[in-house]
């Protein structure tokens, strides 16, 4: 499978595009739309700044990944593209597969997953989505927005951003 528009449309509006390298909540280097490394494997660093053409080349690159490792640890399951969507996106933010360690993390490590691999239409998805709302101990208001958000999408097939107003 390949990610859908609203799955894009969903990472996108959480990422938000930043053509200036920043710190994320975890201390990070992070540019573009989310990316801590270049396609190369290097790393963002503090100064590095890019046109918005580059950050969206890099998205495009960078999303491949995801796509790949959510059709590999979801492999031989029917997913429906809602499904498909939520899942990247959520791996796209904790990632997805093996560390450098060769250990399972993200969703390759998730309760999520492996609730998914069970049943797809196990409404219990919801609840494996929304315990991913933590960064460094701390509860945060943008991650549970965007929990609820690709378990919305998950389970309906619509996008909500769950934003403040």
């Amino acid at each position: 499978m390949e990610l859908g528009e609203k799955g894009e449309k969903l990472i996108k509006h959480f990422e938000k595009c930043r053509l200036a390298a920043y710190q994320d909540s975890k201390g990070i280097w992070t540019i573009g739309w989310g990316n801590t490394v270049y396609e190369d494997g290097k790393a963002v660093k503090k100064g590095d700044v890019i046109t918005q053409q580059r950050a969206d080349t890099l998205f495009a690159n960078i999303k491949k990944g995801f796509v790949a490792d959510v059709n590999k640890l979801t492999a031989g399951i029917k997913l429906k593209q809602q499904q498909f969507d939520a899942l990247v996106c959520f791996a796209y933010n904790v990632g997805s597969d093996m560390n450098k360690n060769g250990i399972a993390e993200g969703l390759g490590d998730s309760t999520l997953l492996k609730v998914v691999k069970a049943d797809p239409k196990d409404p219990s998805v919801v609840v494996e989505f929304l315990k991913w709302n933590m960064s460094g101990g701390k509860v945060l208001d943008g991650l549970t927005r965007r929990r609820k958000a690709e378990a919305y999408l998950y389970m309906s097939g619509e996008v909500e951003f769950f934003d403040y107003k």
